[in-house]
Formats: C-alpha cells, structure tokens, sequence
C-alpha cells in the first residue's frame, strides 16, 4: 500500500506524522541511484550494529544521511515558495491538518 501523501505532494505521513518526501525534479537514472545507495548504506548500518562495529556505524549513518540529502529528504528544502518544513511534525499540529 503506497504511503498516503500531502495535497502538495511535499510529505508523506506515517502514523500521524509528516516525512518530507523526495524531490520529484531528481531524473529517474539519478533517484535510481540515490535509492540504491540509501538502500546499501541502511544494509551497512544493520551489519555495524550486529558486529558490534561503531565506526562502520558511523560511516554508514553518514552514506544514509547523504543518500538523503541527495534525495531531497534532509536538509534544504526542494521547493521553492518560501514555504516552511515541517518534516517530523505531527500533522494535527501544521496546517496539513485541516486538510
């Protein structure tokens, strides 16, 4: 079941909360590739934690964190109306609420 989103497209909302969705400017080839390595990376993150590895842990994190970012789904906003990010709010309290 896809994830329900926002009217504009800008979240997607688990369990009462909004995650900014990703960028949908980034061409297919390039998502592809970003997917991938945010897939690869949540991989490495899993076999630093069963390994008992903090450094591993701490490399994977940030190839997470990156593949993110390239992705549209951390840091600066990809849209371009001026406005705010509500990423991690719960929608009750953002004006997605009376949406």
């Amino acid at each position: 079941m896809p994830a329900e989103t926002t009217p504009d497209g800008r979240y997607i909302i688990v369990r009462g909360r909004l995650w900014r969705a990703s960028n949908p400017e980034i061409p297919a080839r390039e998502r592809d590739e970003l997917v991938a390595e945010l897939m690869d990376a949540r991989r490495a993150v899993g076999a630093a934690l069963r390994s008992d590895d903090p450094d591993a842990e701490k490399v994977a994190r940030a190839r997470v964190h990156a593949a993110k970012v390239g992705l549209g789904e951390r840091g600066p906003v990809w849209w371009d109306d001026g406005a705010p990010d509500y990423n991690r709010h719960l929608v009750k309290n953002t004006p997605y609420a009376e949406q």
